[in-house]
């Protein structure tokens, strides 16, 4: 199965925005590895339907579910590995 252009583009924004909430969740709530994960988690979710919604609603882009579900893997991979440098400062 082939994997569009146009997604794998979704997936690598998802990356850079996983690493730059997880990273602002972690220097806002430090040590406490479960409830900024689940908060970046959530802005991740969200920033990525939101966009395309956004599309939806107003006419500007084009409407596909699957480029949120893109997104949002791409932004749980980048979280994943601020994640692994962040608990491997404190082991």
């Amino acid at each position: 199965m082939k994997v569009a252009r146009d997604k794998w583009r979704h997936f690598f924004v998802g990356i850079a925005m996983g690493i730059v909430l997880q990273t602002l969740m972690w220097f806002l709530l430090p040590k406490r590895f479960i409830l900024e994960t689940v908060i970046a988690f959530i802005l991740v979710v969200v920033i990525s339907y939101g966009f395309e919604l956004y599309s939806k609603f107003t006419g500007k882009g084009h409407y596909d579910f699957n480029d949120a579900v893109a997104g949002a893997i791409g932004g749980v991979l980048g979280m994943v590995i601020i994640l692994i440098a962040e608990l491997c400062m404190f082991l």
